[in-house]
Formats: structure tokens, C-alpha cells, sequence
């Protein structure tokens, strides 16, 4: 009988793997509450309209993406495919629009149906901000700062760089629009199948197209800057300012369009060359529209979205396990006293294990493949004196200490000065 494999392009996190995953979520989440980010937890799965109305019907996720599905209800449900929309959906159905801004750290897992690669999966996790009812130029700022220092607090800034556009107001998109349709039907009979739908739909979309030939055409196309109005202008012109202030380096890239619909002024990526070409591990920009679109008011809102399996990648090394005290009875020792013991440690927020089988040699053997910090020793002679021996495994050196003391300080004895343990 064969074994039977995790779905393509899903995959089991364990080991080093996990805690590269914890360490990149954890970084996030503290640095997202830093910046006053609370966190919010929506359902893996929503009603597919909060992602066919978001997300456009052009996009790839919409049309060829998205994990939907019928319910036994004959209700049509979605597996999410990011977080912003499940956001937005969650503060209009919370009644949480007259109470903004809202800033809000989500993580979790995401679904796309596409081909699997190197930092791509169908399931994959993101870690997330979301600064809704905030329209000025500083909150798109304050939320790249966020970003920037997640990268920082991770050691991988050096690696990667800020690429920053601007996708202008409603009338310039609508001005910017007309131009594009006006120059891609020139060479409609050069564009791909895809893109001559989207000529039709949503023209912004063959900007993103990796069609070579496409790719060819988009060289030449329009430029938003050309089409920005005098309001559209200042706000750009604000956050490039903005960020000079907060000390983060860009480089204007107008080929960033975003994959998804609903953005408009600001758009960035974090890019790095560490990862061949999956070179994005950071991306996000300002959307005003979105909330509307699920039924609530007009807010402004900018956010931003990181693959947590591609960050992990950038790490040098993956964080190191904690390093267990291992407690190991010796001989016959009163049972009761070794549990008390054992759970007192674990009270005091010591990391400990129980050494139960194997000879002495054995259980050392184990103690070491464990990277155990300390070796507590409790037999029949130890625990009649009211006394354990203490042995720390780097140094080697043994200390007899009394059993009153550990149960009622271990920090001084395990805690102090030591990264494991803990």
C-alpha cells in the first residue's frame, strides 16, 4: 500500500521549518502591536462574493485562482485567497465603521489554485496590517515603516527593496484608463487571449501581464504620471516626502499595478533577488474603495500583506530550539516527589522533560541529543537529604542544591543568562 503524500502544493510544517514560520509571525505580530495594530482572526472560508466583488472578475484570482465551492446549502463558498477583503468584510459586518480608524495584524493561511514553485503553494501564509479610515498620505507611509521594520526585526532588510507607485486618484485611473484602451487596441491583434479580455474589462490588468509578447507592448504604454491630477500629485508628492522623513529608501517603479482591482494612489513591493523569481516577499498599497463594496461606507484604507513562507526563506539561519532541563531519577526515588518537582519547574516557566527509560548512560546519551541546558538528578539518597544535583551540560560542572530552593526559585538555577530553558 503506498503512502499517502500531503496535496500538491500544500506542505507539513515541522522542525526547522516551523520555527522559521513561528519566528517570521511572531516578529510581526510584535512589531505590528508596536504601531498599535490589534489582532483580528476572520473564517478560512467566506461567502465568494467578498472575493468576486474585491478582487474584480478580472483578475486571475477571480477567474482562474479561487478554491469555490458549493455548499450543502447550495451556498457558494470561497476559501480565501487573501486577507484584505476578509477584513474589510469583517468591519462592515461588525458595525466597526463609526468607530475608525481600525488597525488591525491578522495571519494565517491562504488559498490559490496555481502551479506550485519554489516559496509558492496552494496553501501558503500570510501575516498582514490593515490601517482602515485613514486618508492621508502619512498612514500609507506609517504602514511601509511597519513593513520595513518587520524586515529589520528579521535581519533581512539588507536583502530586499522598497519599489513604490502610484496609481493616482479616480480620475486619473479613469483619464489613465482611456489612454490605455485607446493604445493596447492599436496592437489588439498582438496581445495575448488574456489580455484581449481585459482590454475590454479592466485594461490596467494587461500591465501585469507576463506574456513576453504583452511585456513587449507594456514597454510603451502610457504612464499614470502623465495623467495625475493637481490632488493626485500632492498626495504622491506627500509620501515620498513622508518617507524621506522616516529615513526608508525607494525606488519608483511605474510597472507596479498590483494583481488585484481594488487599489488606488499607493502601491509597493518589497522585492528581493534572494529568491530567484519569486522576487516579492512584501506588497500592499491604498484602497478606498473596498470597504464600500461590502455594503459599508467609503473608507480610506491602506494595508500591507507578506508571504510568511518566502520571509522564512531570507532567514540566514532558523531559530534555535529551546534547550530542555531534563529531569532523570536515579535508581527508586518517591515518585511523588519527582512529579512535584517536574511540575513545579514547569509553573516557574521552566522548559522540562522527564529522562524515564535506559540506563543512566542512555538517558544521557538522550539528554544530549535533546541539547539539554541542564541534567537534574533526583535518586533515593538525594531526595531523603531534601537536596538534587544539577549538572549543566556546556560547562560539565555539577552543583548539589537543596530541593526547598528549586521548587521555590528555579530562575536562579535555570533562568538566568540562559536563552534556553525557558
Amino acid at each position: 500500500m503506498s503512502t499517502i503524500q500531503p496535496v500538491r502544493g500544500t506542505h507539513d510544517l515541522i522542525g526547522e521549518n516551523q520555527r522559521r514560520h513561528s519566528h517570521v509571525v511572531s516578529a510581526a505580530r510584535r512589531i505590528s502591536a508596536l504601531y498599535g495594530f490589534g489582532e483580528w482572526s476572520t473564517p478560512i472560508f467566506e461567502d465568494t462574493r467578498v472575493f468576486s466583488r474585491s478582487l474584480g472578475d478580472t483578475s486571475d484570482v477571480v477567474s482562474k485562482e479561487m478554491y469555490s465551492f458549493s455548499d450543502r446549502d447550495g451556498e457558494s463558498i470561497t476559501l480565501r485567497p487573501e486577507g484584505t477583503a476578509a477584513i474589510c468584510r469583517a468591519l462592515v459586518t461588525n458595525g466597526l465603521t463609526q468607530s475608525l480608524p481600525q488597525k488591525v495584524f491578522y495571519a494565517g493561511p491562504m488559498f490559490r489554485y496555481e502551479r506550485p514553485q519554489k516559496g509558492r503553494y496552494r496553501q501558503f501564509h500570510q501575516i498582514g496590517v490593515e490601517l482602515m479610515g485613514a486618508a492621508e498620505p502619512q498612514a500609507d507611509a506609517e504602514v511601509i515603516a511597519l513593513g520595513y521594520q518587520i524586515l529589520q526585526d528579521l535581519g533581512v532588510a539588507e536583502h530586499v527593496t522598497l519599489e513604490l507607485n502610484t496609481l493616482g486618484d479616480a480620475a486619473s485611473r479613469e483619464a489613465w484608463r482611456e489612454a490605455l484602451i485607446a493604445y493596447f487596441s492599436r496592437y489588439k491583434d498582438q496581445l495575448s487571449e488574456d489580455s484581449r479580455v481585459r482590454l475590454e474589462k479592466n485594461p490596467l490588468r494587461i500591465l501585469d501581464s507576463k506574456d513576453r509578447s504583452d511585456r513587449a507592448l507594456v514597454a510603451d504604454a502610457p504612464q499614470m504620471a502623465e495623467f495625475l491630477t493637481p490632488e493626485a500629485s500632492t498626495f504622491w508628492d506627500d509620501l515620498r516626502r513622508t518617507l524621506d522623513n522616516f529615513g526608508i529608501s525607494y525606488r519608483v517603479n511605474t510597472s507596479i499595478v498590483r494583481g488585484l482591482d481594488y487599489y488606488n494612489h499607493t502601491t509597493f513591493e518589497f522585492v528581493t533577488d534572494k529568491l530567484g523569481s519569486q522576487g516579492t516577499v512584501m506588497a500592499g498599497g491604498r484602497y478606498d474603495g473596498l470597504v464600500k463594496q461590502m455594503g459599508g461606507p467609503a473608507v480610506p484604507s491602506v494595508g500591507l500583506a507578506a508571504g510568511v513562507e518566502r520571509l522564512s526563506m531570507l532567514l540566514d539561519t532558523a531559530p534555535e530550539s529551546a534547550r530542555p532541563v531534563i529531569i532523570v531519577p536515579v535508581g527508586s526515588p518517591a515518585e511523588g516527589t519527582v512529579f512535584k518537582v517536574l511540575q513545579s519547574l514547569r509553573q516557574q516557566g521552566v522548559y522540562v522533560e522527564m529522562g524515564y527509560r535506559g540506563s543512566l548512560r542512555k538517558r544521557m546519551e538522550r539528554a544530549g541529543k535533546q541539547n539539554a541546558a541542564y541534567v537534574l538528578f533526583l535518586g533515593e539518597d538525594e531526595v531523603e537529604r531534601g537536596v538534587c544535583r544539577i549538572k549543566h551540560m556546556e560547562s560539565g560542572q555539577e552543583s548539589e542544591v537543596t530541593l526547598d530552593s528549586v521548587l521555590s526559585d528555579a530562575a536562579t538555577f535555570f533562568l538566568s543568562g540562559e536563552k534556553a530553558a525557558i
